[in-house]
Parts: C-alpha cells; sequence; structure tokens
C-alpha cells in the first residue's frame, strides 16, 4: 500500500506497486474500494429513517456508540430496488467521520498491479463516472471493477452543514423569551390517566417520565402501596402506587404503565426522587388561572383529596383535572416508607466518575412519526392536546396545514409532522396527538402519531446527525444515541420546523 493518490489522477508512472482492493456487487456491476479506506464490514444493522434527506440515505444506525450514516448504493446509482438478504453487507468507510455503504454482497480481497488499473475517463459505463476513480481491468475474466469516489458519493452538505449549527445558538433564548410571556397567567401541567380519573403535577415538578420497568424489588414490611425500588441509571428510584394511594382498584403493572419521577431534593430529604406510578401519559397542558379552583371545603378531609390542591375546568367543565400536591404527596406515610426502604436496600455498582462537563443533561418529549422516535426540548413545548373531530381548513395554503383550531379563544394553527417530512399521511386515531410549540412566530401545532414519554437525555449521549441536506441539517441537526436501550432518537430544532413561506403563510391565518 504505496499511495492513498486516487487512479483517477496519477500517471503510470505515479501509480507505483500493487494494491490491495475490496471488491463488491451491486445490481449488476462489480465496485471496489482501497482496502485502506475500508474500515470495516458489518452486517446491516437496524436502521433509523431520517425524513428530508435524499433518497440515498437509507437512515442511521449505531455502531457500538457512534452514529453511522447509512447510504444505499444501489439509490444512488438508481438500480432497480433490491430486497435486503443475508448477504447484504455494509461497507464502511471514514470520510472524516464513519459512513456506510449498502451493497448486495461483498465479493473478494483484490491485489492489483498498477498495469490494471485506469482513469475512469477512459472508459463507458452504466454509471455516472464522476462518482468513480479510476477502474480495475480484468476481474473475474472481462469484468472490470469500478472503483468508487466516496467523496464524490456524499453530498457536500453532509460534511459542510455541521458548521452551521453554531448559527441556531443565538435564537434559542428568544424562544424561551416568548414562552415566559405567553405563560404569565397559565400553569403548566402533565395530566395523566389512573383508574378512568385525570390527575395532574405541575410541570416544573416532574424531572422525568419512564416506562415501568420489567423488575422491582420489593421492600421487607412496607405498605401495600409501596411497591419497592428500581434503578434508574445507576440509582436507586422508590416507587409508590397512586392507585393504592387512593384506595383504587388495583391492576397488574406492565410496560403499558408509566412512572412520574418527581425531585425531592429541595425537601431535605436523603433520596433525592421518588418515582408515582401511573396508568398512562396523557398530555401536556398549559391551563389559564382562571380555569383553576381549589378544592371545596367539604371535600378537604378526605385522604384522595387532601393531596389535591384544585381542580382545572376544561372543555366547558365536562373535563376535570385534579392537580395534586406534590407537597402534600410528600408529606405522606407511603413515600416516607418508600424512601426508608430505598435507603435500606443494597445499592447497585457505583457509576464511573463523572467527567467534567459530562453530566449535562437534555430534557426531551419523545414522540413518534411511522417508526421512528424523535424529540423535542421541554422548554419549546406549551402543550399537548388531543386531535380534535374537525378542523378549520383554510384554502390556499400550503400543503402540510391541516387546518386551524379554537384553543381557549385563541386560532391555533395545526400541521400534520407526517406531510412535513414527506412521510405517508395515515387516518386519524385515538393516540394521536397535537403537539403544541412556542416559536418565535407564535404558538403552532403539530400533529405526531403518538407521544410517548418525556425524559432526561445525558449531554454524552447527543451528537449531531448526519447531514445530507442543509434543510435536514437545520430541522434534525442532532441525534440522542441511547446505546444501552437500543434507541436513537433525532432531536427537532421548533425554529426551523415551518421554512420562510409557510411563516408568512401563518401569519395571514393568525
Amino acid at each position: 500500500m504505496s499511495t492513498t493518490t486516487s487512479p483517477a489522477q496519477a500517471g503510470p508512472a505515479e501509480q507505483g506497486e500493487a494494491r490491495q482492493f475490496v471488491t463488491f456487487q451491486a445490481g449488476e456491476e462489480t465496485f471496489a474500494l482501497p482496502m485502506s479506506a475500508v474500515r470495516e464490514i458489518i452486517r446491516l444493522p437496524q436502521v433509523v429513517a431520517v425524513p428530508l434527506s435524499p433518497p440515498e440515505l437509507m437512515g442511521v444506525a449505531n455502531l457500538r456508540g457512534q452514529v453511522l450514516p447509512v447510504i444505499s448504493l444501489r439509490t444512488v446509482f438508481r438500480f432497480e430496488a433490491h430486497a435486503h438478504d443475508d448477504a447484504t453487507r455494509v461497507v464502511v468507510v471514514d470520510q472524516g467521520g464513519l459512513v456506510g455503504f449498502v451493497v448486495d454482497r461483498v465479493s473478494s480481497v483484490l491485489t492489483v498491479e498498477s498495469s490494471r488499473l485506469e482513469p475512469a475517463s477512459a472508459i463507458q459505463a452504466a454509471v455516472d463516472t464522476k462518482l468513480l476513480a479510476g477502474v480495475i481491468k480484468g476481474v473475474a475474466g472481462d469484468r472490470m471493477a469500478l472503483i468508487l469516489d466516496t467523496q464524490q458519493l456524499i453530498s457536500a452538505d453532509f460534511a459542510a452543514v455541521l458548521a452551521r449549527r453554531a448559527r441556531k445558538e443565538g435564537r434559542e433564548g428568544s424562544v424561551e423569551r416568548v414562552e415566559r410571556k405567553e405563560a404569565a397567567a397559565e400553569r403548566p401541567l402533565v395530566s395523566f390517566d389512573v383508574a378512568g380519573g385525570e390527575y395532574a403535577f405541575p410541570i416544573a415538578q416532574v424531572q422525568e417520565i419512564v416506562q415501568f420497568p420489567e423488575r422491582v424489588t420489593g421492600v421487607p414490611n412496607a405498605a401495600r402501596h409501596v411497591l419497592g425500588v428500581m434503578t434508574l441509571r445507576n440509582r436507586l428510584l422508590p416507587l409508590v402506587s397512586l392507585r393504592r394511594m387512593f384506595a383504587l382498584p388495583d391492576v397488574e403493572l406492565g410496560p403499558q404503565h408509566r412512572i412520574v419521577v418527581i425531585s425531592l431534593a429541595r425537601l431535605g430529604e436523603e433520596a433525592s426522587t421518588v418515582g408515582i406510578v401511573m396508568d398512562a401519559v396523557n398530555e401536556v397542558l398549559r391551563v389559564s388561572e382562571t380555569l383553576i379552583t381549589p378544592v371545596p371545603a367539604i371535600l378537604s378531609g378526605g385522604r384522595k383529596a387532601h393531596e389535591i390542591e384544585a381542580i382545572c375546568r376544561l372543555e366547558e367543565g365536562q373535563r376535570l383535572v385534579s392537580i395534586l400536591s406534590v407537597e402534600r404527596l410528600f408529606e405522606s406515610s407511603a413515600v416516607k416508607e418508600a424512601l426508608a426502604g430505598a435507603n435500606a436496600a443494597p445499592s447497585p455498582a457505583a457509576p464511573a466518575p463523572v467527567v467534567s462537563g459530562a453530566d449535562t443533561e437534555e430534557q426531551l418529549v419523545v414522540f413518534r412519526l411511522a417508526e421512528e422516535e424523535y424529540g423535542v426540548g421541554i422548554a419549546s413545548v406549551r402543550e399537548i392536546i388531543r386531535v380534535p373531530e374537525t378542523m378549520t381548513k383554510v384554502p390556499r395554503t400550503f400543503e402540510a396545514l391541516e387546518g386551524v383550531v379554537n384553543l381557549r379563544g385563541q386560532v391555533l394553527p395545526v400541521v400534520d409532522l407526517r406531510t412535513r417530512f414527506g412521510l405517508p399521511r395515515v387516518e386519524r386515531d385515538e393516540r394521536q396527538r397535537i403537539v403544541v410549540l412556542a416559536l418565535e412566530t407564535g404558538q403552532t401545532g403539530f400533529v405526531v402519531d403518538a407521544v410517548q414519554e418525556v425524559m432526561k437525555v445525558p449531554g454524552q449521549a447527543v451528537g449531531p446527525a448526519p447531514c445530507m441536506t442543509e434543510e435536514q441539517a437545520k430541522v434534525m441537526g442532532r441525534i440522542a444515541n441511547l446505546e444501552k436501550q437500543k434507541r436513537m432518537i433525532l432531536l427537532v430544532d421548533p425554529t426551523h420546523l415551518l421554512a420562510g413561506a409557510e411563516v408568512q403563510a401563518l401569519a395571514g391565518v393568525r
């Protein structure tokens, strides 16, 4: 391996000694890459699709903790689509970052004399010669192997657009200022379903929302409403059942249930958090103070009512949401017993030392579109509401705008996020929600397939997403790679969800 100069650029005298190439098939063609450029060859992994990207980008995959963009070589060269099978492989190369090319099968490793190398301009190929660095003659008889130029295969935006992310930083503060101004007379809440009733916590007191685990460690001699403890990121989390605390009918707990993680640090407790088990996450609400009333005095003597500090009346009084008092729940014997059990339980293995700067976290609202997960910073989420049965259509506007709805006297434009991302439309169902985001131009709702959870993601798990187009880089420039959970969450930047023309159209709608 004497040189990295491509055959397309070097003359016969400069090509030097024999070189090694990896050859592989895509369609009817045989391709090759210098062995020095190939990092590894792997089976096709699970791939997460990235909307707003060129069709060549199949998506991203997790390669031992790194985000690996996966590009279909068949699509690059406009070959007929082909189902992947046991022979399908991904050839991983280093282009200032790892990139994988999906091929039909890997053929062999060849040692090639310089006399068998020709520039791409010397042949008439069935593929675009601009994407080739040269040709190997005499492969398997009279066949030729086309040497790929990987830098030409990848759009210039793929590498260059990463630098544009810094331009977004100056805009983040303005969204927060809009949110603070609009929320002055409203109370932000996270609501949940428990035994057919709807309850809520103030959003500021909710650390995160996680799925009920497969295993809970019981606490000896604990009260019935103390479920036990679970491990959450190398710390013990005591669990309390709200159903049992309120003497509601018991059910078998499973992965469909959710745990609301509440911080106790401000109260000086030994354990920093406690988990309250709910049936399901419902919505994120921002309720006007005029719709919130204290619990009637006649009910204040009951155990359940004692821990409910107020009730909000929605949908003209047809929907009542009980706001739980975090402080009163903390005072209860159930929580104290759970905390005592957590402190007495065996500690998990000590976590690795925290590297300075690596302990930052981002709190996300995670939602689903098609088969993929997306996240948006909770600071941008005003509320999450059900999709109404009807919306007022707006004629002669952009395709993704579903219409407008009346949100407590304000006109709320609603955008179908599937359409915005170029995904197939689907019929409306009960799981779909409208995520209301605070944009610089005002509140806008985005229809998603389902809201998954509210979670905290460690800063070291967040990195740049593969960028193939400028639009995709602006909207989804980052990705959370949760290797242990085998999840990859595309992070959405709300400030770029709508293009300039769409923003102007919404201004006219408002």
